[in-house]
């Protein structure tokens, strides 16, 4: 069960870098001043790979600043996914649809990030475009 709560992205396609919505409002969670270990979840239902450029990368940002935009905010990646064609990754296989579980705790280098955001990365000439949606899990 999802809680919606923690759900960071609708389904949809992203065709350029932008934060993640959910109901097309941008997606900020507050998870507190305490250290969080969990998980994003990410559904990829379809990504185009038409040409060795198009590359996607799902980052969980953490900020000390709600909107992490107001005065000089800390934003930080707290954890990422790189998708896309093979010769841009560590490996020798495209990426192709499927679930994939990224963990993440809200902790770097010492500081607590409160504020969670979604962030996707595109690159690509020829019509990028990776269709997901994003829900946060706790850990075990």
């Amino acid at each position: 069960m999802i809680d919606k709560t923690l759900r960071m992205k609708d389904a949809g396609a992203v065709t350029t870098s932008a934060a993640a919505t959910v109901a097309s409002a941008a997606r900020i969670v507050d998870v507190g001043e305490g250290l969080v270990d969990a998980f994003l979840v990410a559904d990829v239902s379809a990504i185009v790979i038409d040409e060795a450029d198009q590359a996607y990368t799902i980052q969980v940002q953490g900020s000390d600043v709600a909107d992490f935009t107001t005065g000089s905010p800390k934003v930080e990646v707290l954890a990422e996914l790189k998708l896309g064609e093979a010769t841009g990754l560590t490996g020798n296989q495209d990426s192709a649809p499927g679930r994939f579980t990224i963990p993440f705790r809200n902790e770097k280098a010492g500081s607590i990030y409160p504020f969670l955001r979604v962030y996707t990365a595109v690159a690509g000439s020829e019509t990028p475009s990776i269709t997901y949606s994003a829900h946060i899990q706790s850990r075990p």
